[in-house]
């Protein structure tokens, strides 16, 4: 499985971005996918999920700022990002779970205040 990610980049707090990530390979059993992100000096954290049946779960940090859905039609998963924090400045990594973990390159996302 194959994950390449898009969309990150600058952007002053309060406004939006949103990320994509397109998987590729075999991915018939991929079951969930969603973003980590990591900060300098952090550990990596869960930021949000969804699973092949639509099922959503969001880090409380997220909680009502994004969104993430997927479009099963062309295998990409999206996180809308709005109301963004200087908090929220990370790498941004997608991930897909099957019987293994994959995960994307990552990309970075800065909010300047």
């Amino acid at each position: 499985v194959r994950l390449v990610e898009s969309g990150g980049g600058l952007v002053q707090a309060g406004g939006s971005l949103r990320l994509s990530c397109a998987a590729s390979g075999f991915i018939a059993n991929v079951n969930a996918m969603g973003w980590y992100r990591q900060a300098p000096g952090k550990q990596r954290e869960l930021v949000a999920t969804i699973t092949s049946a639509g099922g959503t779960n969001y880090a409380d940090a997220v909680k009502g700022r994004f969104t993430i859905s997927r479009d099963n039609a062309k295998n990409t998963v999206y996180l809308q990002m709005n109301s963004l924090k200087p908090e929220d400045s990370a790498v941004y990594y997608c991930y897909a779970q099957g019987v293994l973990r994959y995960w994307g390159q990552g990309t970075q996302v800065t909010v300047s205040s």
